[in-house]
């Protein structure tokens, strides 16, 4: 058995002593400042997925032809999407209460910057469908 290995958390927890993403990060000996930049990081995050997702269907609404360009930067738009996407849900996987904490408030920012247009054109009412379904499709000729 190795004891350099951090023991993994199974439930949730609140402190400042937790690893979040990489080793010793936050980290134990530099106390709470580093865990609150841990959190905002966390947020901020969160809050850049949100508004990737926005932009990403900002930019496929405006491009509905077959543009090459268009349809790289959607895919490069999406990729770093899937990416932080994929660290946010590594950093609530520390178990953290704090950090959950500020994953939620984050996706909540992030939303509502760019749903109400503070970032970018403002979402109109089909974008965001509020039952999970798709939005309506555009009337044909």
């Amino acid at each position: 058995q190795n004891m350099d290995m951090p023991a993994m958390r199974m439930a949730f927890f609140w402190g400042h002593r937790v690893q979040v993403l990489f080793s010793n990060w936050p980290g134990d000996r530099d106390g709470v400042g580093m865990y609150v930049l841990c959190v905002l990081v966390a947020a901020v995050l969160a809050a850049l997925v949100e508004v990737l997702s926005a932009a990403s269907r900002g930019l496929s609404r405006r491009s509905r032809g077959s543009n090459a360009l268009g349809a790289l930067l959607m895919t490069g738009i999406h990729a770093v999407k899937m990416g932080l996407s994929y660290l946010v849900m590594l950093a609530v996987m520390s178990f953290n209460g704090g950090v959950f904490l500020a994953v939620l408030a984050g996706h909540a920012a992030g939303f509502l910057l760019s749903r109400e247009g503070m970032i970018g054109p403002a979402a109109t009412r089909d974008d965001v469908p509020t039952n999970g379904a798709l939005p309506p499709s555009e009337p044909k000729p």
